[in-house]
């Protein structure tokens, strides 16, 4: 099978999305409040739909079931990687991720969820909610109870461009005016700690997670130590972000024709900017912003050619 698998994105509706994803990226999407785009999923609740060639109308958990040395014969229940790209139109709850060991005792064997995010766009004085300032597990719920969110909570302003790496067990949350990429464990659980007192269209809030998330949160809070580098190579310009247990991931700017020879179990690859094509074997694929696709084991060399900026993938 020496062909790229080009995916259908599932969307989901969020109280804090929006028009983003239309407006951007020309998706038809549901309505005025989606906020995200599952672009890459085998996950239950939003399954991709392969576009293209031998595999067409299948998803990617049936693949992963039923064509393992696609992804390199990886093994694993479930496709381990989930990308996303999310439209924060207004401020997300805070929250925070249990690690493999909890989520499979606590959440019927789901995985984890360790996450990173590439910001594609933001508002002029835009930022995000990363940390906390508690120094003991103590002060933490002291906090918390007491409602000291603007003391607890650590803010972080952010660039179009920049890279952040959320390990589980990190406080976290996406603001207003914020549009990204997330590659992340597949996995959607999620412990809600402040929600800003939000309600519904009948009145309720959204539930907390107190307890869950108390048990997860890393404390004090630990900043991860990113080595990020650039290489010039011919026809492209690689940024790595991170290389870490679960991914990872990498910025990709195409200025020409880039060859390359695979040698990861698959990788996953969103266009965010630009129109070009991929070559294997002869065989030519439009690539456009937008789109997303596996390049899988079975492909040991291609070609990207044009002008495209991707955020690449690999377990």
């Amino acid at each position: 099978m020496k062909e790229p698998l080009f995916l259908q994105p599932v969307f989901q509706e969020r109280i804090w999305g929006g028009t983003a994803l239309r407006d951007v990226y020309g998706y038809e999407i549901p309505s005025d409040r989606t906020g995200e785009c599952w672009a890459i999923s085998g996950h239950p609740n939003g399954q991709s739909i392969v576009k293209n060639g031998a595999f067409a109308g299948k998803t990617l958990g049936e693949l992963w079931g039923s064509n393992r040395e696609l992804f390199g014969n990886l093994e694993g229940d479930v496709f381990p990687l989930l990308t996303k790209i999310l439209d924060a139109n207004a401020d997300l709850s805070v929250q925070v991720h249990p690690d493999d060991a909890y989520a499979k005792e606590h959440e019927n064997g789901e995985l984890g969820k360790t996450e990173c995010w590439y910001i594609i766009d933001c508002k002029e004085g835009a930022e995000l909610v990363f940390g906390h300032t508690a120094k003991t597990k103590e002060e933490f719920v002291h906090q918390i109870e007491a409602g000291n969110w603007d003391q607890l909570l650590r803010r972080v302003p952010i660039k179009k461009g920049e890279f952040f790496y959320v390990p589980s067990g990190s406080i976290h949350a996406l603001c207003e005016g914020t549009l990204v990429l997330e590659t992340q464990q597949s996995s959607d659980t999620t412990y809600r700690v402040y929600d800003y007192d939000r309600t519904d269209a009948n009145g309720n809030k959204r539930e907390l997670h107190l307890d869950k998330a108390i048990d997860v949160t890393t404390i004090p809070h630990q900043d991860p130590q990113l080595n990020i580098t650039t290489e010039k190579r011919e026809g492209a310009e690689i940024t790595t972000f991170v290389q870490a247990q679960y991914f990872s991931v990498y910025k990709w700017d195409i200025d020409g024709d880039l060859h390359y020879t695979q040698t990861h179990p698959f990788l996953l690859m969103s266009a965010l900017s630009g129109d070009g094509s991929l070559e294997i074997d002869g065989k030519t694929y439009r690539v456009k912003k937008g789109d997303h696709f596996i390049i899988p084991a079975t492909v040991h060399q291609f070609t990207m050619k044009g002008e495209l900026e991707l955020i690449v993938a690999h377990p």
